[in-house]
């Protein structure tokens, strides 16, 4: 759920108090992410983002309260906070807004996209394009095309990202575990076996050019983490032995051809399996 126009960390709140009662028939309590409109959210941006799932920079909006010149080292301060506190950030507004009438973007326009990915971004976002433009299938090849492009010329910077940080759980260390050994081992893959996503969320916040792919049983979880940077969710059932589960976990790699013999690969888990939030153990493996 996007909520617009949010001033503090308090209508933030209001607003999942209204959303869980909302969905409390369907055992559901939506995600909210703050849209960033208001100039009075900007003082206030660390709570809000606590108080969310997410945010958006809303460009459009907040430029006519805050001037055109100060949005974009706001972008660029709202998504390094946002990776900061483990939240998702979108970017949006106008990024591909010449599609709307022609095949091609702007070079102004590549570079709007580039730089919010090289920033460090979740996804960017289409309005207008998609919605009324006359070339809404190209647009989006158009804006896959760039953020690809812009992935791999990101510079990865692990060992500094940890320098000084420090983790009260074991879940949050295994994570930050498997993304530093997956580094300097060369790993093909990351593979976390995840129930709430919790996992593949904290691994997304370090910039690696290794794929994270995140299997689950759940098909909320998987939703929510398409939006997660670098994860690939993937659908899978596991069973309740450890074991079994990781040679399920290979199984289900080899078959989408994400792995092959010799390759090696970084992989979580937790026991008891299933347990959200229990993710508590780290194993190289060497496919076979």
């Amino acid at each position: 759920m996007a909520v617009s126009f949010p001033k503090t960390a308090t209508d933030m709140e209001m607003a999942r108090q209204l959303c869980n009662v909302a969905a409390a028939e369907f055992r559901h309590k939506p995600a909210l992410i703050a849209k960033i409109e208001r100039a009075e959210a900007i003082p206030n941006l660390e709570a809000i983002l606590k108080a969310s799932d997410g945010i958006m920079v809303a460009r459009g909006d907040l430029a006519v309260e805050v001037g055109n010149a100060a949005v974009p080292a706001l972008q660029k301060r709202m998504i390094r906070m946002a990776r900061q506190l483990d939240r998702v950030v979108i970017t949006a507004t106008q990024m591909m807004e010449s599609m709307i009438t022609a095949p091609v973007p702007t070079r102004a326009e590549v570079s709007d996209v580039a730089n919010a990915v090289l920033d460090g971004t979740d996804a960017v976002m289409l309005s207008a394009e998609t919605a009324t433009g006359k070339y809404p299938v190209e647009v989006v090849q158009q804006m896959a095309n760039i953020c690809a492009e812009a992935e791999m010329a990101e510079d990865v910077k692990l060992d500094a990202d940890f320098t000084g940080m420090a983790f009260s759980r074991i879940d949050q260390s295994i994570a930050m575990g498997a993304l530093f050994t997956a580094y300097h081992l060369g790993c093909k893959a990351i593979v976390a076996l995840t129930d709430s996503g919790s996992t593949a969320l904290w691994m997304s916040r370090h910039r690696i050019h290794i794929p994270i792919y995140a299997l689950t049983p759940r098909l909320v979880t998987q939703r929510k983490m398409a939006l997660y940077r670098n994860v690939r969710p993937l659908l899978m059932d596991q069973s309740a032995d450890r074991d079994e589960a990781l040679a399920e976990a290979e199984a289900h790699l080899k078959k989408r051809g994400i792995v092959g013999p010799g390759d090696v690969y970084a992989i979580t888990c937790g026991e008891p399996m299933g347990a959200p939030g229990g993710t508590n153990m780290l194993k190289i493996v060497r496919a076979g």
